[in-house]
């Protein structure tokens, strides 16, 4: 019997919002069953949330990937007009270099959750591609390129809407082409004639349970057009 793909996500409102993980073990099925585990607080940092102790623990449940999601510009107080903006990578690199030889140690692969810049400032994707590419290599982690398949994504579609009315966080259609990303980068699945309509466990945007329902609903169109774009970015 084949054991089930274990995966553990670490990192703030971007990989909860909207069952992002949950979204993943449904996009597997039935070739991959996959069992995940998000540790995740709104606008937390990575260098944080290791440092509270339960990353640490969760390694000894044992996992085959530690996702890694930073805070989506890489940290706050960096402001133009008004708009966050992304901040030197220091803290964020210095985070990675420091938490991935502990899942390494725990049997792991590491992963790098390399997030969607803002809608209101499209040219920092550019930002956070160097970042996370750069410390990848390094430390020799997976890149999940998620921001470079939004991006990919709205140049294509701008009609189509991945972020939520505050230009930052994901909207169910952003999360599901992040599903499809990881489902291509991680498991090698294509996520092409897949569903897209998913149901599972749903939070609020402060992490409140609410019960299980819809997290992502989409025309088959939309839905298509997402895996296709995710399958592409992944190549």
């Amino acid at each position: 019997m084949t054991l089930p793909t274990r995966v553990l996500f670490v990192g703030n409102s971007f990989t909860y919002f909207h069952g992002l993980p949950t979204q993943l073990a449904a996009l597997a099925r039935p070739e991959r069953a996959v069992e995940v585990r998000a540790i995740a607080t709104g606008g937390a940092h990575l260098a944080a949330t290791w440092a509270g102790g339960e990353p640490t623990a969760a390694l000894a449940e044992g996992w085959d990937y530690v996702v890694l999601q930073e805070q989506s510009c890489l940290g706050e107080g960096l402001y133009a007009d008004g708009v966050p903006q992304v901040r030197d990578p220091a803290d964020f690199h210095a985070a990675v270099r420091a938490i991935v030889p502990e899942v390494v140690a725990a049997g792991a692969n590491p992963v790098l959750y390399l997030t969607a810049a803002r809608r209101d400032t499209p040219s920092a994707q550019d930002l956070l591609n160097a970042a996370y590419t750069s410390i990848a290599g390094e430390v020799g982690a997976t890149v999940a390129p998620v921001g470079p398949a939004w991006a990919a994504a709205q140049a294509e579609r701008p009609d189509l809407r991945l972020h939520e009315p505050d230009d930052s966080h994901p909207a169910p259609a952003g999360s599901y082409l992040t599903a499809c990303v990881f489902l291509a980068a991680l498991l090698g699945l294509d996520p092409r004639g897949r569903p897209g309509t998913i149901t599972g466990p749903r939070v609020d945007p402060d992490a409140v349970p609410l019960g299980h329902g819809t997290l992502v609903d989409l025309p088959r169109a939309d839905a298509a057009f997402l895996q296709r774009t995710a399958w592409e970015a992944t190549r």
